[in-house]
């Protein structure tokens, strides 16, 4: 199935598909595993930095072999995200790599410019491969998945500075793109001493009456499951995770480290690790397919 046809009927069916970000080939690991366990598709999202990490097409290479061995028509398939890509370069590289979808971010830009990028951007990526799955950002949300101790500086969360359902349909219509990920009060992060801030699930349902594209909540870690829900019932149809996944990794490596001091075999270190990663996503993915 082609991955706008899945998007879309993931939109009827009132579930999310979950787009888990990866920064080393452990985390793929894990996320395949889960989706392997539950027979569901799953996004992997790599961003400009974790691509430049791992490598475009090497880990564009890894996926298909997932894909290749486990995948199963109806069930079990990883889709392969540019996510969060700044450049026209950047997005030419990742769709002739041959991935499914790219994220043009031009979130943080006026909205006049952000419009004029994003549609060339829809223009290149096309131009190479028809099929290729396009999204938009409007609205800054902050850019780093770390832990905070504030909302980061510019990040819009009031309601006056959130994403307006005019300037939603005026984007997807003059740009074109696929997918769309607003700011409805999620920002990404997650944060040290306070809740994430609420998500308006009142203005993704009327954004969603209004626009043809899908919507995509960017910044999911940290925000309640009353909110998730709320969020996909109104419209929403992929929920981005990234800070929980490499704040659990990070909290696992340093405590496996502690009980096994004079371990130095990754085989032997490494799965405790991929174990608490899938815990993390089965319980997100059993959460937006609603198990």
């Amino acid at each position: 199935m082609k991955f706008i046809e899945y998007i879309k009927e993931a939109e009827q069916k009132k579930i999310a598909i979950g787009h888990f970000n990866i920064g080393n080939l452990e985390q793929l690991k894990a996320i395949a595993n889960v989706g392997i366990k539950l027979n569901v598709p799953l996004i992997i999202g790599v961003s400009e930095g974790e691509r430049e990490y791992l490598g475009t097409q090497h880990v564009a290479d890894f996926v298909a072999s997932y894909n290749k061995i486990y995948g199963k028509e109806g069930g079990f398939h990883l889709y392969l995200n540019a996510d969060h890509t700044h450049s026209l370069e950047k997005i030419e590289e990742a769709v002739r790599a041959g991935f499914d979808a790219v994220l043009f971010d031009g979130g943080k830009l006026p909205i006049e410019e952000n419009i004029r990028l994003t549609k060339e951007a829809v223009r290149v990526a096309r131009s190479i491969n028809p099929d290729i799955v396009i999204e938009g950002e409007l609205g800054y949300i902050g850019s780093s998945s770390q832990i905070f101790e504030k909302i980061p500086d510019g990040a819009e969360i009031g309601p006056d500075q959130l994403t307006s359902v005019e300037s939603a349909k005026r984007f997807v219509l003059e740009t074109g793109v696929d997918l769309l990920a607003p700011a409805v009060g999620n920002v990404h992060g997650m944060y040290a001493n306070m809740k994430n801030p609420h998500i308006d699930s009142e203005r993704i349902k009327s954004m969603k009456h209004e626009i043809s594209a899908s919507l995509v909540l960017h910044g999911g870690s940290g925000v309640s499951d009353d909110d998730f829900i709320a969020a996909i019932n109104a419209g929403v149809s992929i929920i981005h995770i990234s800070t929980e996944l490499r704040y659990v990794w990070r909290t696992k490596l340093e405590a496996v480290l502690r009980e096994h001091p004079m371990e130095i075999a990754p085989s032997k270190i490494m799965p405790e690790l991929l174990n608490a990663i899938e815990d993390v996503v089965e319980k997100r993915v059993r959460l937006f397919f609603r198990m």
